[in-house]
């Protein structure tokens, strides 16, 4: 018995022949595409922060292009030297000065007011409003925040092991807080162990959209240091011996709208399915940046080995 085919040989090699003539023409197709990145022209970045009971300060930068390789050296390039900041309270202008200190070799570069001179110096008030006026290089730049009344309080602070953790000395830091009745109470928050530095949570700021006029238990993740790597599970607990300070701080609208979007875009950063954001500061004339004033509480947690 003969067994039949349903396709002849030679429209086998006609397919075959068709499927090579079009890899070749995909592949004549092809090109090669650079991409160079446009070189922007610098803006005026203002990091800019005024808290009761301690003098303003602000640092000021030129912005730096996506692709510069960050060092000491171009951070340290990168300050604006010689600006005239005055920063009025609502009664008069304080006139800042340039500072500077050295931090792990690295020189930094600050305005303040002079505190040994009474004609100048000044100190955040809760209920203040401030307004900023930076005159450099020709341009004028303006920006206005307030240090609310300090009304959203850390009740009390208490710890818990860590659960389904192996490491027994890792444990977890709780707070109770009290929202005061009404919308608008906006915080971000701080954490320090020991004589370390004071560093914002990963997510630090939140509104009252949802706990508005209650006293509730949240836990408070340790704070960490954008300048360096961490370990996105094991980077929120704190451990049995250390010694935690909660800085909690209220803020008003504005200063609230900077840090989230910030946030957001800091940690959308690589992720190539995150929605785009823009960054909503505060300051006038196209720089970039924030004035922030804060109303800070601090409340310090022995936690026992």
């Amino acid at each position: 018995m003969r067994k039949s085919f349903s396709a002849p040989p030679r429209l086998c090699g006609k397919k075959l022949l068709a499927l090579s003539a079009g890899i070749m023409l995909l592949n004549s197709c092809e090109k090669t595409i650079n991409i160079t990145p446009d070189q922007q022209t610098p803006k005026l970045v203002v990091e800019a922060q005024i808290e009761n009971g301690q003098p303003p300060a602000v640092a000021l930068s030129n912005s730096l292009n996506y692709f510069t390789e960050l060092d000491p050296a171009t951070l340290s390039a990168s300050y604006v030297h010689n600006a005239r900041i005055t920063i009025n309270d609502g009664f008069r202008d304080h006139t800042l000065q340039e500072y500077s200190l050295l931090v792990n070799g690295t020189r930094l570069y600050y305005y303040s007011t002079n505190q040994l001179s009474p004609a100048t110096s000044m100190y955040g008030i809760e209920g203040y409003t401030y307004r900023m006026t930076i005159e450099v290089n020709g341009q004028s730049y303006t920006s206005t925040t307030t240090i609310p009344s300090l009304t959203k309080r850390i009740d009390s602070l208490w710890w818990k092991t860590a659960p389904f953790q192996p490491d027994s000395s890792k444990v977890v830091l709780m707070a109770r807080v009290t929202d005061p009745p009404g919308l608008g109470n906006y915080i971000r928050y701080f954490t320090r162990v020991g004589q370390g530095d004071y560093d914002p949570g990963y997510n630090s700021v939140y509104d009252d959209q949802i706990i508005d006029g209650k006293t509730y238990d949240v836990q408070i993740d340790q704070g960490v240091s954008k300048n360096s790597k961490q370990r996105r599970d094991d980077y929120a607990y704190f451990r049995r011996g250390d010694t935690v300070t909660v800085k909690h701080c209220n803020i008003d609208k504005a200063s609230f709208d900077f840090w989230r979007t910030w946030e957001f875009s800091y940690q959308s950063l690589g992720n190539p399915f995150s929605s785009p954001g823009k960054v909503k500061g505060n300051i006038s004339n196209g720089a970039l940046g924030s004035f922030c004033g804060y109303a800070a509480m601090y409340k310090t947690l022995l936690i026992p080995k």
